[in-house]
């Protein structure tokens, strides 16, 4: 696990978005998934929601594709859909968490960039993010009302990566191994539009 020592490596290196002091909250989170910056992870669902029953049988795969000391971007792969990336930001006061959804000639859905921010500083190498105003405008006008309390989750350990949707009455999570890298999968649909 990247101890504060190591940032301070990293802050030497110019790695990180602040160097001061005070490390910007976050900055170990986005620290340890730049280390994990080429690489890409098979993952499975951990979560026990007879809705998630179609994810439990396709090939879940991450992969940490586009990093920087201020923001990461993972494409998330389920089976042959390649429609989404996960955009998580260093701010100053915190992280931002987004999903880029794309149509597979990498036009945006109707339902993307949907997130939030964190409210409490993250706590080492976990965020929650509860869902922000933008995501709830655009929740209720495509008729998503059930999202309109949705908290997402990431958590990094020295073996896994995870990611979670929490909100009344839903769970979802899914656990990546670290442990074992496997092939890079293809672009994420709309990837070259998104990363100048």
């Amino acid at each position: 696990m990247l101890n504060y020592r190591g940032l301070g490596a990293l802050c030497a290196a110019g790695m990180l978005v602040s160097c001061s002091a005070e490390t910007p909250p976050g900055a170990e989170l986005i620290a340890r998934m730049n280390a994990l910056c080429g690489k890409a992870f098979a993952g499975e669902i951990t979560s026990n929601d007879p809705r998630d029953a179609d994810w439990v049988s396709e090939r879940l795969v991450i992969h940490f594709r586009d990093c920087s000391p201020s923001e990461v971007r993972a494409p998330f792969h389920v089976g042959e859909d390649h429609s989404r990336t996960f955009i998580i930001t260093q701010l100053e006061h915190g992280l931002r968490f987004k999903h880029d959804h794309r149509h597979e000639d990498g036009e945006p859905d109707a339902l993307s960039m949907y997130g939030g921010e964190t409210a409490d500083k993250p706590t080492g190498l976990r965020a929650d993010f509860p869902v922000d105003d933008f995501s709830r405008e655009m929740f209720e006008e495509q008729g998503y009302l059930a999202s309109m309390d949705n908290v997402w989750s990431i958590e990094v350990t020295e073996d896994s990566f995870t990611y979670e949707l929490n909100r009344p009455n839903r769970h979802f999570e899914v656990t990546f191994d670290l442990t074992q890298e496997v092939e890079t999968p293809p672009p994420a649909w709309g990837s070259e539009a998104t990363s100048d």
